[in-house]
């Protein structure tokens, strides 16, 4: 799932918790230590008096007095009286990849103070962010001057095909055997240990993108100690994960054509076509242009990632558009390096999320070894949806050549889960809207509130008052929608709205916090 976004040696600590009895080497867990909390460094995390401390956990919870691995983590404490609190929630922004640690300040943003009565506990996940070993592989792998994604050529085929090679072999010299141990169980078994280490008896669970399988594998396994769950832009878990990059490619080129239309609407402002199917062959016009020759270091792979974004979020609508308006109008690629430059840095460790996302990825299931079968299906999907097929395509093909052996896919079985809430916008191209109605049909006390029409990918707590109260009353009291007979959603609401143009000159507002945390989420 694209973008749904260590070192060698471990830190050594002392083992924690196991007896091992009889020639089978059976195991007796005992929870983790406790986390010492101390006072956050982050400025945001600061700016909300959160505490961060770090989790040691098993490399290989088969070996759980093996090498072991520290997760980051960050609390923002309940701010009612005890008698009133509701446990910890924890929170994952999705990726795989992301950093969750500063999704602790998240609970601020729920409305009728429904976020009051919980401990916010954000975490980065074994190998991301601030927790320790970091998986970094090679931070120039999203340089400029890439071959355009479409292979049009051998050249171009082969190239890709050697900088994906070498992507993997550069994390299996520096990932060694953390990668054998990067799936989504093993994440799963985390969140139970950090679960025992904050000494609850239960969780509340919060997940965005590829959190919510994270949330469906651990209510799954522990329906019990499942005390709310909110699962925003849901995965589908029968399509892990090469079948669900193929969905993903067909839903983005139906949502890119939203965003071309909304282009067109303000013609008067961008001047890229009066019609959608006009603004979409300006598109295409320009990415071979750029392909015969890029504009400096924006070629038509880059041009490719830059409009990925809207296909995401509407936040940024109007900057890509002014940006390509620029290029098509005054040959100015200045807008569209800088915003390809904010979401592609190539400072020392930024792959880290891509690292890991291909870590969990290529070994949570199986993926294709021969090259003939990526290629027919990739050219199949790609007659019909264009847009994104091949980049996404490439972004996983170092799943072929990845050191450490895939697993099984898990299985996801809600049947004794408790109520839990599901949100999806209609046309959410990331985790298309199929995959939330499966979750649905899944867990059969859920309830699934849809944004009609809409195209964000996890945006609850933006500001929608239909969705995000809906949320705040389940966090408060456990209530929820009347979960309906027929397999739709439950709840409909009006969509995040979609942007109008500022009047020329003026700049968009500077990012709100929300939005620095949304940017997080992949």
């Amino acid at each position: 799932m694209r973008r749904i976004w260590a070192a060698a040696a471990a830190v050594a600590l002392a083992a924690v918790g196991a007896t091992v009895t009889g020639a089978r080497a059976e195991t007796v867990r005992v929870g983790p230590a406790p986390i010492a909390w101390s006072a956050c460094t982050d400025s945001t995390l600061k700016s909300h008096g959160a505490e961060c401390g770090y989790l040691s956990v098993p490399l290989d919870y088969t070996k759980p007095q093996g090498r072991k691995i520290e997760l980051a983590v960050a609390r923002v404490k309940a701010t009612v009286s005890a008698d009133k609190r509701q446990g910890v929630m924890l929170i994952n922004p999705g990726g795989p990849g992301g950093s969750g640690r500063g999704l602790a300040a998240l609970g601020r943003h729920v409305p009728k103070q429904g976020g009051a009565a919980y401990d916010w506990i954000g975490f980065d996940p074994r190998g991301v962010g601030a927790s320790r070993p970091k998986l970094t592989c090679d931070s120039k792998y999203a340089g400029y001057n890439r071959p355009a994604y479409v292979p049009s050529d051998r050249a171009s085929e082969k190239a890709w095909h050697a900088r994906t090679t070498a992507y993997a072999a550069a994390c299996a010299k520096a990932g060694g055997t953390l990668l054998d141990h990067m799936r989504t169980e093993d994440t799963v078994r985390d969140i139970d240990s950090l679960r025992q280490a904050l000494g609850a008896e239960k969780i509340s669970f919060y997940g965005f993108s590829y959190g919510t399988y994270l949330g469906q594998v651990y209510a799954t396994r522990h329906p019990e100690r499942v005390h709310r769950m909110v699962l925003d832009g849901v995965v589908d878990p029968r399509r892990v994960w090469y079948q669900a990059n193929l969905d993903q490619d067909l839903a983005f080129d139906k949502t890119i054509k939203v965003y071309f239309a909304w282009i067109a609407k303000y013609d008067a402002v961008y001047h890229l076509g009066r019609t959608a199917a006009a603004v979409e062959k300006q598109y295409y016009q320009q990415l071979a242009a750029l392909t015969r020759k890029p504009a400096g270091e924006i070629g038509p792979a880059e041009l490719t990632d830059v409009f990925l974004q809207p296909g995401y979020y509407i936040f940024g609508w109007e900057e890509t558009a002014r940006a390509f308006s620029a290029w098509v109008h005054r040959k100015d690629a200045t807008g569209l390096k800088r915003l390809y430059d904010e979401n592609h840095p190539q400072a020392e460790g930024s792959d880290n999320g891509y690292a890991v996302y291909l870590a969990v990825q290529c070994t949570d299931a199986p993926w294709p070894s021969d090259w003939r079968k990526w290629a027919r299906d990739n050219w199949r999907v790609h007659k019909k949806a264009p847009f994104e097929t091949w980049g996404n395509a490439w972004y996983n093909a170092p799943c072929r050549h990845w050191a450490a052996d895939a697993g099984r896919p898990l299985e996801v079985d809600g049947s004794k889960a408790p109520p839990i809430l599901l949100i999806s916008e209609t046309l959410d191209a990331a985790t298309p809207y199929s995959g939330a109605l499966e979750a649905r049909r899944r867990f059969p006390r859920s309830v699934l509130l849809e944004g009609v029409d809409g195209t964000t990918h996890a945006g609850s707590l933006f500001g929608n008052a239909c969705v995000d109260n809906t949320i705040a009353d389940y966090l408060l009291t456990g209530a929820l929608p009347g979960r309906v007979k027929a397999d739709r959603s439950d709840k409909q609401c009006e969509p995040i709205a979609k942007p109008t143009p500022l009047p020329a000159g003026k700049k968009a507002n500077p990012l709100g916090e929300r939005l620095r945390l949304q940017r997080g989420i992949r």
